[in-house]
């Protein structure tokens, strides 16, 4: 019988993959036989390190130091990408948060700040997410097999919470991008979908946030699930919607955040 998550014919391409949850992805990934993982940050020590990860899990990467808001410089790690490995067939979006070197001022209340604050955002979280699509179209499109597109949101897009004004606009318009893109992309057998996620414990998390135990624990009450999320939960959802297993769904958004938030 088949592994229907078997990815063997489909190289990969993950944005700020050099550490959390996009490490996780792209080592889940690799397990399941991809035949090649781009592991992208803007951080080429980062990049690298979980590529040698990959190399060891027997798979094969090619470690890229790409910032998602340049265009041109994602115009030329697709192209490195398919040099190495043929066209992508599957990329996932998940650069995010305040982009790769936030300031302090990004974190003021948002009508202390200015669109070069909301910049920080939208550059990663918006236009990173469309650089690196309209990049890989074509030559996904060229493939002509089954082709996949995820976008790593966060929950803040359906919530709206207090203090990430810019960062929840910004996750909100790259799903809406996501549904739109799967509608222009069905006919060629290219899916595109968001995973919506909440609190994860990824180390950069943790320190900050779970060293406060009384905040966590009330942070916590927010959850069904009361526990924090772990990458393995996010690269779980994503390897599905990579494999054929998901050639079915498109233009979704699917929550993995615990029972934070419920949509209908």
């Amino acid at each position: 019988m088949s592994d229907i998550l078997n990815l063997g014919d489909r190289p990969a391409l993950i944005t700020g993959a050099g550490q959390g949850v996009g490490r996780q992805i792209a080592l889940h990934l690799a397990a399941h036989g991809c035949p090649g993982v781009v592991v992208n940050d803007y951080h080429m020590d980062r990049a690298e390190a979980v590529a040698e990860e990959v190399r060891a899990l027997g798979g094969t990467a090619l470690p890229i130091q790409c910032d998602v808001t340049d265009f041109d410089a994602v115009k030329e790690m697709n192209a490195r990408a398919a040099e190495a490995f043929g066209p992508v067939g599957i990329l996932v979006n998940n650069a995010g948060n305040a982009g790769a070197e936030p300031t302090e001022d990004a974190r003021k209340p948002f009508w202390e700040t200015t669109p070069k604050d909301w910049d920080s955002y939208i550059g990663v979280n918006f236009y990173g997410v469309m650089n690196a699509t309209a990049a890989v179209i074509p030559g996904m499109i060229a493939r002509d097999a089954p082709g996949r597109i995820i976008t790593i949101i966060s929950e803040a897009a359906h919530f709206g919470d207090s203090g990430l004004e810019a960062y929840a606009g910004a996750k909100a318009g790259a799903a809406g991008f996501m549904r739109a893109t799967a509608r222009t992309l069905g006919r060629h057998g290219i899916t595109a979908n968001c995973i919506a996620i909440a609190f994860t414990a990824t180390p950069q998390v943790s320190a900050r946030v779970m060293a406060d135990a009384a905040r966590f624990k009330k942070m916590m009450q927010r959850y069904i699930i009361r526990r924090p999320g772990q990458p393995t939960d996010i690269a779980n959802m994503a390897l599905f919607l990579a494999s054929d297993a998901s050639e079915w769904i498109t233009g979704q958004t699917y929550s993995v955040s615990g029972g934070f938030h419920l949509g209908v």
